[in-house]
């Protein structure tokens, strides 16, 4: 996993990963988000250095579907959820990054309090640049990796 990639240097612990990793699924990894994106907002990611989705081998590609539904399932539980985003990002300072899907819970709260959804949703929280607070943060990735565990 190549230094200097934010994805593979929060699974290699060379950058602090708030709450910890989630779940280690073999080939996939779930953790917290880092960024403005809220409490509760999760990244899947491969564990090795993917930058594009036609990249992925089959057996990632065959997990991917079923860890995706997971991780909204656990998402949304936990945040109390209107909806789950589902999104690939994979690009920083516009060019290809290694791969990962966002999964952010979406409440009808954060929506008004945005007075947008969806991108625009993203983009506001993203201007804002909030920070979630971190134990928080570690409170949620608790009550998700118990969640994770059975479901």
């Amino acid at each position: 996993m190549p230094a200097g990639c934010l994805a593979c240097d929060l699974a290699e612990g060379r950058v602090p990963l708030p709450g910890g990793p989630l779940l280690d699924a073999g080939r996939w990894l779930v953790e917290h988000c880092v960024g403005p994106l809220g409490v509760g907002t999760l990244v899947v990611k491969p564990r090795r250095h993917v930058l594009h989705v036609a990249d992925l081998d089959e057996r990632e590609s065959a997990e991917l579907g079923p860890l995706l539904r997971r991780a909204a399932d656990v998402a949304g539980r936990l945040a109390g959820a209107e909806q789950v985003y589902v999104c690939l990002w994979s690009h920083a300072g516009g060019a290809p990054v290694h791969i990962h899907f966002v999964v952010q819970p979406v409440t009808s709260e954060q929506k008004e309090a945005a007075g947008a959804y969806g991108p625009a949703l993203q983009l506001a929280l993203f201007e804002r640049g909030e920070q979630p607070d971190a134990a928080e943060v570690v409170a949620f990735a608790e009550r998700a990796r118990a969640l994770f565990a059975v479901t």
